[in-house]
Order: C-alpha cells, then sequence, then structure tokens
C-alpha cells in the first residue's frame, strides 16, 4: 500500500518542504540512494544533515529515517540527474506550492464547514478546561491566603473545609504519612518534608519515673496547605 505521507505539502517555518522518498519516487531511485546523495550534498555545503532528517513509520510500523528539502536544496540536489527526472521534481514542487496555498477550509463546502465549526468546538472545550482547572487552582489558593506558619492536621482540615480524619486518611494512603509498626504517632515521609510541604514538631517531657517522654506532631506548611488545597477542590463530609 502506498503510504501517502511522503506526498504531503509539508511546511518548515516559512519553507515548504519534500520528502527524499518522494524524491526517490519521482525519480525512480532507491531511497537509501537518494539520502546517501542528500549526505553527500549537505557534506559538501558544509549543512548538518540532522537539521532536515525527519522520523517516519514504514508498512511494518518500524522507525526509518527520511529527508525534508527545502526548495533550494532540493533543486541543487536534482542538478546532477538527468533532465527528465529534474522536471519531474520541479512539476512536483509546483503541485506541493499550489496546494499548501490553496485555504485550509473551503467555507462553500458543507463538509469544510463542518470540520471547521468541528475544530473550532475542540478548542473552545479544550480552553474551558484549561479555564476551569486555573479556576480550582486560584480558589485553593484564595483559600490559604492569608496563611503563615505551619499548622496541625486538625487545624488544616478546617482551611480545606474536610474533617480531620477524612484528611488524616488520605495523606496516609496518597503518600504523606506513615506509621512505623507499634506507634501512634504518624510521621511525614522524607520527600514531602524535602518539598516543603510538611515538618516535624517534637514535644518532650518528663515521665514519673525520671524518664522522658517524646511525641512527633506532622505539621502542614503553607506550601503543603497549597497543594492539599487542590486535592479538596470542594468541602467533602466527613466519611
Amino acid at each position: 500500500m502506498e503510504d501517502s505521507s511522503k506526498r504531503m505539502p509539508v511546511q518548515i517555518g516559512n519553507s515548504l518542504t519534500m520528502s527524499s522518498r518522494e524524491i526517490a519516487e519521482l525519480t525512480e531511485k532507491e531511497h537509501k540512494n537518494v539520502k546517501r546523495d542528500i549526505e553527500k550534498m549537505l557534506s559538501d555545503l558544509g549543512g548538518n544533515a540532522l537539521k532536515f532528517e525527519r522520523i517516519y513509520r514504514d508498512s511494518r510500523n518500524r522507525e526509518q529515517t527520511e529527508y525534508h528539502l527545502d526548495r533550494d536544496h532540493t533543486e541543487t540536489l536534482i542538478l546532477g540527474y538527468s533532465a527528465e527526472l529534474r522536471l519531474r521534481v520541479v512539476r512536483r514542487l509546483r503541485e506541493l506550492e499550489g496546494e499548501a496555498a490553496k485555504p485550509r477550509f473551503d467555507l462553500n463546502d458543507p463538509s469544510s464547514l463542518r470540520a471547521l465549526l468541528l475544530d473550532n468546538v475542540n478548542k473552545v472545550i479544550e480552553l474551558q478546561g484549561e479555564v476551569e482547572e486555573m479556576r480550582e487552582g486560584v480558589e485553593a489558593l484564595d483559600r490559604i491566603a492569608e496563611s503563615h506558619g505551619t499548622f496541625n492536621r486538625t487545624v488544616a482540615a478546617k482551611n480545606l473545609g474536610v474533617s480531620p480524619n477524612v484528611l488524616i486518611r488520605w495523606m496516609r494512603t496518597n503518600g504523606w504519612t506513615y506509621r512505623r509498626p507499634g506507634t501512634s504517632d504518624d510521621l511525614a515521609y522524607q520527600s514531602k518534608i524535602a518539598s516543603g510541604c510538611l515538618e516535624h514538631k517534637i514535644t518532650t517531657g518528663p515521665r514519673p519515673d525520671g524518664t522522658e517522654w517524646s511525641s512527633t506532631q506532622v505539621r502542614v506548611t503553607a506550601k503543603g496547605l497549597t497543594i492539599l488545597a487542590k486535592a479538596f477542590p470542594k468541602p467533602m463530609e466527613p466519611a
């Protein structure tokens, strides 16, 4: 089956290009030989072949390389070919220029008009999604705009509009906190401490027997509260 992609006019910036595969087809040469000619030409001109290289998939879905040449390089390449082959390529270049100059949508064609409308609708839907995402982020920031310092999880939950139990369970199941076996205190994952989302507050005091007890409390920073506010965009009822 013929690969139509090599016949599509391609523009890079303002420059129309022709692929090495199509040049090979027009000149009835093997693609590998056309690529070799292009590489030699670019080397002679002091150019970088990688600048013109593109990836395509062949009929077996394998990645292969081709070159896309602008008009100047295409005409320079075919100067070494016969007059008949040069004429074929020049005519095809004119066809490509004509295709590129055509309007993308014909407003007199119902199918083109439908395609244009569908394209615009899809863009509007995509834009609405971006606006909604931005709105949620702004609301999240507004909810903690006056926040300073760090907060225990009860106060953080109040700021978020959720119950402390909901927030504590969410943090345990989403990689924010964990509990070591045999202990009663939750601990913050080091990654959350390093990112500035959580901190530890350690409290100590004496026991009647003269030993000292210590307790570790997870504290949520303003940065952590900002991120959590996006995870809880609307107040949630206690589970």
